[in-house]
């Protein structure tokens, strides 16, 4: 495969790359330049919604003030306000930051600010509003329900099983994860079928399925815990059903043998 660039020294203008590590280099070069032009272009700027290392360094240094300051206060809180808020701010503000830190590290070409996925979707919002809403209306009315106890323990457990489920499956798959499904397949993709995919097919949604879950449990959310589980078993449900006919296109038999092994791991999705 030849390249064209821009000088051989002839005085024709015109250099031919005749070897991978031209291409290579030029391509380097090539994103090189654009990165300096996107930085020239948001210089000064914060929340432009551009991947600039100034977003990124303030995104990061909030998410890490909300995780610290949660995880501080959920340790040393007393009576006047329960601790399972402050965990629950430290789970979330952690979830958010090893999205973004497992894309920049295996899929630098698909990152974004929107790998944090803080603004993954409206209904995410939504979700957490309610959440937050149920939390403080039944922490005002009925107090003595929020007292800090076994069930708050098992939903700690669960968030904490949910997220390093998550995260490993992100590091096994390494490139080949993407937070969006895709409709073509990359010369490079891989079906991903050892550590944590051994055992589970879609170890990522059963990381967050439980992660959420946990979440409510831990808050002592009855009304959005019974929700949740209604939510995410139809999210999940209707994602996996067309993520696993993209897979069926992508790898044929190699997929099929692979799902008939191996279970999703949510419970009631086959």
């Amino acid at each position: 495969m030849a390249c064209l660039s821009d000088d051989d020294g002839d005085g024709t203008g015109i250099r031919i790359l005749r070897n991978r590590a031209e291409i290579d280099e030029l391509a380097e070069y090539s994103a090189f330049q654009e990165s300096r032009r996107k930085a020239k272009q948001s210089h000064g700027r914060l929340l432009d919604g551009e991947n600039t290392p100034q977003n990124i360094a303030l995104y990061g240094f909030v998410l890490g003030m909300i995780c610290g300051g949660g995880l501080i206060y959920g340790l040393i809180s007393d009576a006047t306000w329960p601790p399972q808020m402050a965990y629950f701010l430290c789970a979330l503000a952690l979830f958010h930051f090893l999205e973004y830190l497992a894309t920049a590290l295996f899929n630098p070409d698909k990152l974004s600010l929107d790998s944090f996925l803080i603004n993954h979707s409206p209904h995410y919002h939504a979700a957490h509003a309610a959440s937050l809403i149920e939390f403080v209306i039944e922490f005002y009315f009925f107090p003595s329900w929020k007292t800090f106890g076994l069930l708050n323990y098992v939903g700690l457990c669960l968030v904490i099983v949910g997220q390093t489920a998550r995260t490993t499956a992100m590091f096994s798959a390494r490139h080949n994860f993407s937070h969006k499904i895709v409709d073509y397949k990359a010369p490079d993709h891989e079906l991903v079928q050892h550590g944590i995919y051994s055992l589970m097919r879609h170890p990522s949604y059963f990381g967050f399925y439980w992660w959420a879950i946990g979440v409510q449990c831990l808050l002592l959310n009855p009304i959005c815990f019974a929700l949740f589980v209604y939510w995410l078993h139809r999210f999940f449900s209707e994602r996996i059903a067309y993520e696993e006919y993209t897979l069926l296109r992508f790898f044929g038999d190699e997929w099929k043998l692979y799902k008939s092994r191996t279970p999703t791991g949510l419970p009631l999705i086959a």
